[in-house]
């Protein structure tokens, strides 16, 4: 590709010199000159040729000269580099020059090696500056498309939760990055029952975030039919294993709550256990039913669980980030912290046990980085009779 070239210098002879000296180069498309005879000239070269790559320039020129010219070159969102050309021991002027933005110097008389040796450097140093500013460029555009993926994601989570009296609901999911693996989901079924998901997939980023949308599309349907929670969940696992070159695979917990009876029918993929969290604080970890993430391995069979709701219970599903935070020790906060952080609570609701839970676990980690999504679903059954 050619290298374009401006001389900007007020002595008549040195146009020709300058094309005399570099016409192999200029025949064999390597460089492009151009010239201006002040910074006045050179300025209107900028504007009609953008692409200018870079700038010799004189110190001692008419109307305005190149210390004047290298202070408007620093107002231009241009990557073009600076060369000051000037006498021998002039130093204040060099250094003034290096000050306003030259990347090197020459000194008169010139010697056109030197001179050639030192447009090869330039340019060598703004091809990396350029590269430089394309990769930046780049990597701009994609953190906005994975910011708008992230959104896009968080959209599609339900944040309206279901309009019935029986059942309080409050839902988090905090992704490690833009966009994450984590997912939750509730819906009316009938109107005697309601449907909780929460989800955990394999991976981070895109790849993972595809999965996600698939698998939450996948369970959805699947679970509106009104098919039991085990079954859902045999025919969600064999549809996801189905093409799974790269082997992803999502733990999850669905569940089915009667909301006239408190009933809770609830199936397990690989996926940490909920809590059931009783009016007079007392924990329960519901007990781990038969089943394995889904899209591991076709044909596998899940079992039901059942558990009974009473009045004011609560019921606090979660996914690993949770556990796993890690704070600036290389400590784990694990389920015991989590444990603890909720037998010191009063009155739990909903609400505020998704925001206790979420700063008990930021408070530990510290400044530490977030290595994992963190979500939180809870539900709590209030039965208007």
């Amino acid at each position: 590709m050619v290298s374009k070239i401006l001389v900007v210098d007020d002595e008549p002879d040195f146009e020709a010199l300058i094309l005399q000296k570099f016409r192999r180069k200029i025949r064999k498309n390597d460089f492009e000159f151009f010239f201006a005879r002040n910074g006045f000239e050179a300025l209107e070269q900028l504007k009609a040729n953008g692409d200018i790559d870079m700038i010799l320039t004189d110190i001692n020129m008419p109307q305005m000269d190149g210390l004047t010219l290298l202070e408007e070159l620093l107002k231009l969102p241009c990557l073009t580099k600076a060369v000051v050309v000037s006498a021998y021991g002039d130093m204040d002027n060099i250094r003034t020059a290096m000050n306003r933005g030259a990347f090197d110097f020459i000194t008169k008389p010139i010697d056109f090696r030197d001179l050639e040796l030192t447009i090869d450097k330039t340019l060598s140093e703004l091809l990396i500056l350029q590269k430089g500013r394309k990769a930046r460029e780049v990597l701009s555009a994609m953190q906005q498309e994975m910011e708008l993926a992230g959104r896009l994601q968080q959209s599609i989570l339900p944040h309206s939760y279901p309009e019935c009296r029986e059942v309080s609901v409050c839902a988090q999911m905090v992704p490690a990055k833009d966009i994450g693996g984590d997912f939750y989901d509730f819906f009316v079924i009938d109107d005697d029952h309601l449907g909780f998901i929460i989800a955990d997939v394999s991976g981070k980023g895109v790849t993972a975030a595809i999965f996600m949308g698939v698998s939450r599309t996948l369970l959805r349907f699947t679970a509106l039919q009104g098919t039991s929670v085990d079954k859902v969940f045999s025919h969600v696992n064999n549809l996801l294993c189905v093409d799974n070159d790269l082997c992803m695979f999502v733990t999850a917990i669905y569940a089915i709550l009667n909301v006239k009876t408190g009933e809770l029918k609830y199936a397990n993929g690989g996926h940490d256990s909920p809590m059931k969290i009783a009016v007079d604080g007392s924990i329960e970890i519901l007990p781990r039913t038969k089943g394995i993430a889904l899209g591991v391995m076709e044909g596998v069979e899940f079992e039901a669980g059942r558990v009974m709701l009473a009045p004011g219970e609560l019921l606090y599903f979660f996914t690993d980030g949770m556990l796993d935070a890690e704070n600036e020790a290389h400590e784990f906060y694990e389920v015991r912290r989590l444990i603890d952080f909720l037998d010191g609570q009063d009155q739990l609701t909903p609400t505020s046990l998704v925001k206790g839970a979420y700063k008990s676990v930021t408070d530990f980690v510290g400044n530490g980085p977030q290595f994992d999504d963190m979500t939180q679903l809870v539900i709590q059954y209030q039965p208007t009779e």
